[in-house]
């Protein structure tokens, strides 16, 4: 444990001195560097030289990312590697990560912590990755930076038993790939020394630089990072990382990564924004020089700009607008991609999670639409990355077409509703507040949706400097798990500390419950006892856990009867916590109460049932947000987008029935891991994901397969029935549904005739007449209503009225003085101020709203033509206790005093303020 001090001697390598590399030391950032180059200076990788890899490549068979993704994956097949199929853009398997950020997050943490074997070793892989950390730099570098990618990876796990390989193969690998099946010069490839970290693991690696362009890194996973240390791994791990869409970029020649990855999308993109470039040899001079750029360096940008209009001999302001709309259109085609394929991936746009970096993209994407004043919506440029990629290697975004264009359409009109909302709330700040922090940039983006740059705008208006972070979004995009970290909260044992520490040194308990659910009595063997606390060989007790309810009931032991009133779950051990000490014992007899645990069973089933049926009607975008299971009712918690309508709830429920009357078998099962991945795929992990290399699948047949720890029905007959008691939408994106089951549906339906037994007799009607007693009730309250509203309009006609005729002058104004009458409430006072205000603009209206326990309420109001700032009055009458505040035409006070001394003090105070 501990920091780790990198020796020179982990990057010499025998490959290296055969191949006749030498090491030096660029001058520039002062990385290590290998080479066969002996006249070569610089490190070869940006910003440290200029791209010049065009000249490199000039061999290099011309490969799109189609097939420069097929050239990988078939070199290492040659080298003895299996192929294994990539994982979806959103790690489901990972309780850690929200984001596949590397194609070695496949295997993290359960293969290299050694809890379960790889599915192949050596293997090769190309993962779809999505990384916002650099979402800021996007089109700036001209395709260095992207925040969806493809990493091309080939692994091997080297065991103490069994080692695969390590450093000399992967870089003998490397070399002859780039050299060999790219055409790379071999003087042309540099090997840069370099350390990595990463979803929890690190170790020394090598950047492979070709012509300014980094295509792979090469990673030696050494330690295990633990607590802000390093603890070396028994297992070490070959975590290589080659970039897919660099290697078209590098073989195609292109100026930019864009114009490889997306083809014709760019000239559709260009159209489409309204954004040309006038003169072609402004884009390959820029692509040339971005090679230097730090995007994170505001010098270095400027030093870009006018290096690039220097060499064209144009003016700097002129190639910075160009090149700056430009960027815009790539940010735009990578933004679009990345978004279509977090939708594709089921993700529900929120404010937390995976849900939060979507609608992150998203209103990124939709700012420069707006900011190119592009007359387009980004529904239809992400239906043209649909269209692009699904005929290619994402044939998810062709099945959830539908989803994706709705739910980018809904976004859209979303942001625009909440940017209105949130620029009149910036209004409002900015005047109460002269400065600007970036964490409060970060909260009005967070509460209310104003991109800062927006919110820079609203400032200046108002003489507000603000600085806005270059990085803005890729901050924000750290502070909500962009890289993953924090992602869920691991559920504990609710037992004292002490008692934890000591179950985690007992052995592990034998689960009856799931060896046979129905079992309501069994021996055991007392393994350790401590207080009240009693852990067994054996048990029937089911373990709170998995959102499930734990069970109660007795224990008999040596002629003692005790209440088992909690069970919990530490590590593989079962804690009973009893009512009272335990005395002791060598063997007991248990017995769960049986009707509770039934009613759990079924309620536990029938969450299973409806989540299945969820996804059928809702959509494939359905996921577990959570879930409990009680014996009186459940509930699940849903992603999903709004709340479903009386007719789409009807049909849910009716589908959920339906599956119960069928009488499907629920069937449970022991499967090794990913022989359970393959047969049902990540929907597995609903409810969490086990670090284990089993798996107990519980599968409701052709319903819903997940990986469960609970107990369960054997046959959806036994469920008996369900009932939706309420569905509601708990936050952004996530959708909860009530419900009860079996017994408790009847239960549930003589609650709801008690309770309208309660509402026939409070209106005097027996429960069959109560809807024809309710429609004549509604229809007299609606007569009541307008009659109500017609007395209550001319009883403010004849304030106002009465107001006119005791108006008085006051300093070149009218002053109307509206006394306090009982019953009458504060917007009836507005609405007569705004009466004789809008008749007479030379008018000022004091108003006593209510009066009461020592204290008054006035409101102020003045008509356009008194140029004075009511504010003040809360200034002049401060000194006499009165609080308040409003606008400059129209201010509240609260003062001390009765009505009629509290309208005395403002009217003093207004004869003041006129006169100057």
């Amino acid at each position: 444990m501990g920091g780790v001090r990198v020796s020179p001697s982990e990057y010499r390598l025998k490959f290296f001195e055969e191949q006749g590399f030498v090491r030096k030391q660029c001058p520039r950032c002062g990385t290590f560097f290998w080479t066969r180059n002996r006249d070569q200076v610089y490190c070869n990788d940006a910003p440290c030289v200029e791209y010049n890899f065009w000249d490199v490549a000039k061999k290099a068979r011309n490969l799109s990312v189609s097939e420069a993704r097929k050239r990988f994956v078939d070199f290492f097949r040659r080298k003895g590697h299996e192929y294994v199929e990539p994982r979806p853009v959103v790690a489901r398997w990972r309780e850690d990560l929200y984001l596949t950020i590397a194609s070695i997050v496949v295997f993290q943490p359960h293969v290299t912590r050694g809890i379960v074997p790889p599915p192949a070793n050596p293997l090769v892989i190309v993962q779809p990755c999505i990384r916002l950390e650099d979402i800021d730099n996007v089109g700036v570098t001209m395709g260095r930076h992207l925040t969806s990618f493809e990493m091309g990876g080939h692994h091997a796990f080297n065991y103490p038993e069994k080692h695969v390989y390590w450093k000399e193969e992967t870089v003998a690998y490397a070399y002859e790939f780039f050299t060999e099946e790219l055409g790379v010069p071999e003087d042309q490839i540099t090997f840069k020394e370099s350390w990595w970290e990463g979803g929890g693991n690190a170790g020394p690696s090598f950047e492979v630089a070709v012509g300014g362009l980094e295509l792979a890194t090469l990673v030696f996973m050494t330690y295990e990072v633990v607590d802000g240390g390093y603890r070396e791994m028994g297992l070490k791990v070959v975590d290589t990382g080659y970039g897919i869409e660099r290697i078209a970029w590098f073989t195609q020649r292109a100026p930019t990564a864009f114009h490889a990855i997306y083809g014709d999308l760019v000239r559709k993109f260009h159209e489409r924004l309204g954004v040309r470039l006038r003169h072609a040899e402004l884009l390959w001079e820029a692509a040339r020089r971005a090679g230097r750029l730090d995007p994170d360096d505001p010098a270095s940008l400027t030093r870009f700009y006018e290096s690039v209009a220097g060499g064209l001999g144009r003016r700097v302001d002129e190639v910075r607008q160009q090149l700056e709309r430009a960027a815009s259109v790539y940010a735009l085609l990578d933004h679009t991609k990345t978004l279509a394929l977090l939708l594709g991936d089921g993700v529900v746009p929120s404010n937390t999670g995976e849900g939060y970096l979507a609608r992150l993209v998203a209103r990124r994407a939709l700012r420069w639409i707006a900011r190119l004043g592009a007359d387009v919506s980004l529904a239809e440029l992400v239906r043209h990355q649909i269209d692009y990629w699904s005929r290619d290697y994402y044939p998810q975004l062709a099945r959830m077409r539908s989803y994706i264009l709705e739910v980018v359409e809904r976004e859209e009109e979303r942001y625009r509703r909440t940017l209105e909302q949130g620029v009149r709330y910036v209004e409002r700040l900015v005047r109460r507040k002269r400065r600007l922090s970036v964490d409060d940039l970060v909260e009005l983006y967070d509460s209310q949706g104003v991109p800062p740059d927006i919110v820079a705008e609203v400032a200046a208006r108002h003489g507000v400097s603000v600085e806005v972070p270059r990085d803005f979004y890729a901050i924000v995009a750290r502070r909500h798990g962009a890289s993953g970290i924090g992602k869920v909260v691991e559920e504990k044992p609710r037992l004292p500390d002490e008692v934890v520490e000591w179950a985690r040194g007992l052995p592990g308990t034998r689960r009856l419950f799931h060896e046979d659910p129905y079992a309501r009595t069994f021996t055991a063997r007392v393994v350790g006892h401590k207080g009240r606390y009693l852990v067994l060989d054996r048990t029937a007790f089911y373990p709170t856990g998995g959102g499930q309810l734990h069970d109660t009931g007795t224990i008999e032991a040596c002629g003692e009867s005790y209440k088992v009133v909690a069970v919990e779950k530490v590590g593989d051990v079962v804690v009973h916590v009893l009512d009272r000490e335990f005395r002791g014992c060598a063997e007991v007899k248990g017995s769960i109460d049986w009707e509770r645990r039934y009613r759990l069973m079924r309620h536990h089933t029938a969450v299973h049932i409806l989540l299945g049926v969820l996804r059928r009607v809702l959509g494939e975008h359905v996921w577990q947000a959570g879930a409990e299971k009680t014996p009186e009712k459940a509930r699940l918690d849903v992603t999903h987008y709004e709340v479903p309508d009386p007719k789409t709830l009807k049909t849910i429920e009716d589908e959920v029935n339906r599956i119960i009357l069928e009488a499907r078998p629920v069937r449970v099962r022991l499967l090794p891991r990913y022989e359970a991945e393959a047969a049902y795929g990540f929907r597995l992990y609903q409810g969490g994901v086990p670090m284990e290399p089993t798996i107990r699948v519980v599968e409701v047949e052709g319903v819903d397969a997940e990986a469960c720890f609970g107990t369960h029905v054997a046959n959806t007959a036994e469920v008996g029935a369900v009932k939706i008691v309420n569905v509601e939408r708990i936050q952004d994106g996530v959708v909860r549904f009530e419900l009860v089951a079996g017994t408790e549906v009847a239960r549930y339906a003589r609650s709801l005739e008690e309770r309208l037994e309660r509402a026939a007799s409070t209106l005097g009607a027996p429960a069959a007449e109560l809807e024809a007693r309710l429609a004549k009730l509604v229809e007299r309250l609606a007569e009541l209503r307008e009659l109500s509203s017609k007395l209550r309009s001319a009883l403010l006609e004849r304030l106002a009225r009465l107001a006119r005729l005791q108006a008085e002058a006051l300093g070149g104004a009218t002053l109307y003085t509206l006394e306090w009458v009982e019953g009458l409430e504060p917007s009836d006072y507005r609405e007569i101020m705004k009466r004789l205000t809008s008749a007479q603009p030379r008018s000022l209206v004091v108003a006593v709203t209510s009066a009461g326990e020592g204290r008054s309420v006035v409101e102020v109001s003045r008509g356009g033509g008194v140029a004075v700032d009511l504010r003040e009055l809360v200034r002049l009458l401060a000194g006499a206790g009165a609080r308040g505040g409003g606008k400059p035409d129209h201010v509240t006070l609260m003062i001390p005093g009765d009505a009629r001394e509290a309208a005395r003090m403002v009217r003093d105070a207004l004869a003041r303020l006129l006169a100057g």
